[in-house]
C-alpha cells in the first residue's frame, strides 16, 4: 500500500513538474503592442535638498514626460515612510505631455540625515520607477 501511495506521489509531482516548465513565447503582435505602451521619463531621479536648516521647506518636485505613444496612467506612488508624502496627477498623461509628482518630507523638524525613496507605479513600459530624496537637517 505503501508503496502504491509513493508511485502515485512520484507521478503526480513529475506531471506538475513538467507542466511548470512549459514556457508562453510572445507573439509578433504583443512586440508590437510593447513598443506602443507608455514611457516614463523624469527630468531627475534624487532631489537633494543639500544642507538644510531645521524647519526648512520639505516641498520638491519631479516633473516626467510620457514619451512614449499611448496614455500613462500612475496607479500608485509609495513612500518608504509617512514623513513623505506625495501628490501625483490621477489623470492619464497622453504621449508628448508632461506631469509634476509633488513630495513634501514632513519631519525637516528633526536634526540629521534624509534618505527616502518615492516609487512610482504606472503602466509605462520601463516599469515601477524609484526617486530618491537626500540631504541633511541642520540646526539654525
Amino acid at each position: 500500500m505503501k508503496k502504491n501511495i509513493i508511485i502515485l506521489l512520484v507521478i503526480t509531482m513529475a506531471s506538475f513538474s513538467v507542466y511548470a516548465q512549459t514556457s508562453v513565447t510572445g507573439s509578433p503582435s504583443e512586440g508590437q503592442a510593447n513598443e506602443s505602451m507608455a514611457l516614463i521619463t523624469f527630468n531627475k531621479l534624487v532631489h537633494d535638498y543639500g544642507t538644510i536648516t531645521k524647519d526648512a521647506d520639505g516641498n520638491c518636485e519631479f516633473t516626467f514626460t510620457n514619451t512614449g505613444k499611448e496614455p500613462l496612467i500612475l496607479s500608485k506612488v509609495n513612500t518608504t515612510c509617512g514623513c513623505t508624502v506625495p501628490e501625483w496627477p490621477k489623470e492619464p498623461i497622453l504621449p508628448g505631455k508632461t506631469g509634476t509628482i509633488k513630495v513634501n518630507y514632513t519631519k525637516t523638524n528633526i536634526i540629521g540625515n534624509i534618505s527616502k525613496q518615492v516609487t512610482v507605479i504606472s503602466n509605462a513600459k520601463n516599469g515601477n520607477i524609484v526617486l530618491s530624496l537626500k540631504g541633511v537637517v541642520v540646526e539654525k
